[in-house]
């Protein structure tokens, strides 16, 4: 944490509130400043865009749910990347690894189906899991005892991993009485429980995956702050050499890391194929293992963070469709734009007010001490 000194010489730490929640608010501010001078290049206002936006996501209970649906897939993508993060790798791989989820699903929901409800769903969420882990485990092994760079090996497994899911769609798990790539519809039994049917609220994707978000969610947090697994992961993600000094084994925790972020990643499948679609299609990850990436640095790696970092980019989803529908002159790729110049804020240009912030800090917190001495 970054420190700096009052007039007296006693050390001055800057609080967790302004790493957590001011940098990251500025840097929204920031994005959605520019976004509104774009749209005000383009002839718009900025303004009833951002009303727009806001009622599209949050306006009524439909698009509420239509919200939290999305923000369920980055809560799982953001998670993944972020366990990785905390062992010091940068794992773009979550695109591949929720492919392989969503492939793990649709197996047992195509070949399982004569099981009842209650005993396919545990086992569909186990094979999601163990799918994306095992795709995790090549590049991590590759990383941890070949010296392989994990950023090269998750982008080319991400690929691989498209068209494994091509191939199995198109010469495998086919529906015989379609021409569409995209495997038979899976059987009522084996479909997730929607909120709309057990709530009184209008239907939408909202299914019980997003309860699996928020305990995986404080399970996450649990694992990484208070056992010894996860500490060991966060010493080796913060010095390798301290780690090995210390006994631990970076490559142990390396390879758990990574099948860790997989296993999270790969529940885009439950929440997609086996929630949402009730088949295997093609692209239905829909590039939520990218978005992951923004989510995590956003939240700083932590599950408090992740969710609203999830809830926002899960807002700008679907209030964003809104905001293409009502106002004639922003279109779908004015909507990326916006969503680009988030990521493009909270990620790649993440540190750029912080020194600003932090100096700010410093002269307020001087002033005050110097006015209560």
């Amino acid at each position: 944490m970054a420190e700096g000194k009052a007039r007296f010489g006693t050390p001055l730490k800057i609080p967790g509130w302004v790493n957590y929640a001011l940098v990251p608010l500025v840097n929204l501010f920031a994005a959605l400043l520019i976004s509104g001078i774009v749209i005000l290049i383009v002839g718009d206002n900025p303004l009833k865009a951002l009303e727009v936006l806001l009622y599209g996501a949050f306006g009524y209970p439909e698009a509420i749910g239509y919200t939290l649906y999305y923000t369920t897939n980055f809560i799982f993508t953001g998670l993944a990347v972020a366990i990785a993060f905390h062992c010091g790798l940068f794992n773009i791989g979550a695109e591949g690894q929720a492919a392989l989820g969503g492939i793990g699903t649709a197996i047992v929901c195509l070949y399982l189906d004569w099981l009842p409800s209650w005993a396919i769903i545990p086992i569909a969420m186990i094979a999601a899991a163990l799918f994306g882990a095992a795709w995790a485990y090549i590049p991590a092994y590759l990383q941890a005892k070949r010296g392989s760079h994990i950023v090269i090996t998750t982008i080319m497994f991400n690929f691989i991993a498209a068209s494994v899911l091509t191939y199995l769609l198109v010469e495998v798990l086919i529906n015989p009485a379609g021409q569409s790539p995209e495997s038979r519809p899976f059987i009522e039994a084996t479909w997730l429980p929607f909120f709309h049917d057990f709530l009184s609220m209008p239907e939408t994707p909202l299914n019980i995956s997003f309860l699996y978000a928020l305990v995986l969610s404080g399970g996450f947090y649990f694992f990484v702050w208070h056992t010894r697994w996860g500490y060991e992961i966060r010493v080796v993600g913060q010095n390798e050499t301290a780690a090995r000094y210390a006994g631990i084994s970076p490559s142990r925790n390396i390879i758990l890391a990574m099948m860790i972020s997989g296993a999270l990643a790969g529940f885009v499948g439950i929440n997609e194929i086996q929630g949402v679609q009730q088949r295997l299609i093609i692209d239905f990850t829909n590039e939520y293992g990218f978005v992951g990436i923004a989510v995590a640095l956003m939240g700083r790696n932590h599950p408090v963070g992740i969710f609203l970092a999830a809830l926002l980019f899960g807002a700008l989803y679907q209030g964003g469709s809104e905001l293409a529908f009502e106002m004639k002159t922003i279109n779908k790729e004015m909507v990326i734009v916006i969503q680009g110049l988030i990521i493009l804020f909270s990620g790649a240009l993440e540190h750029m007010f912080r020194p600003r912030i932090e100096a700010a800090y410093r002269r307020v917190a001087t002033w005050r001490t110097v006015e209560a001495g």
